[in-house]
C-alpha cells in the first residue's frame, strides 16, 4: 500500500485546513484508513479513522466536534477536514492504512504514508 498525504501548511488560529491521502498498491489490508499526529517532543498520537466499507469513523478525544473524517471511494482518498485549529494542533499529520484493529485498537497500523507539517500559530 502506497499512501500519499498532502494539504499541510501555515494557518492561523481558528482557522481551517483540509488534509488528504491518496492510497493506492495492494488493496486487501485496506479496511480503513486514519490519521494520526507528531508535536515536537512528543509521541505520535492518534486522530481519527475511518473504515472504506461502512465508513464508521472514530476520532481522539482532543479533536471530536473540530476534525472529520471522511472518504471518496472513487478516487481512494480520505480526507481529514480541520476546523476552528488551535495551536496545540501543530504537529507533522500522518496517514495509515490498516484493519481496524491495528488502526483503532493497537493505534499501531503497518502502513505509513510521508508526513505533512500543520502549523497553527496564535
Amino acid at each position: 500500500v502506497q499512501l500519499q498525504a498532502s494539504g499541510g501548511g501555515l494557518v492561523q488560529a481558528g482557522d481551517s485546513l483540509r488534509l488528504s491521502c491518496v492510497a493506492s498498491g495492494r488493496t486487501f489490508s485496506r479496511d480503513g484508513m486514519g490519521w494520526f499526529r507528531q508535536a515536537p517532543g512528543k509521541e505520535r498520537e492518534f486522530v481519527a479513522a475511518i473504515m472504506w466499507s461502512g465508513g464508521s469513523t472514530w476520532y481522539a478525544d482532543s479533536v471530536k466536534g473540530r476534525f472529520t473524517i471522511s472518504r471518496d471511494d472513487a478516487e481512494n482518498t480520505v480526507y481529514l477536514q480541520m476546523n476552528s485549529l488551535k495551536p496545540e494542533d501543530t504537529a507533522v499529520y500522518y496517514c495509515a492504512a490498516d484493519n481496524v484493529h491495528n488502526l483503532v485498537v493497537r493505534k499501531s497500523p503497518r502502513y505509513w504514508g510521508r508526513g505533512t507539517l500543520v502549523t497553527v500559530s496564535s
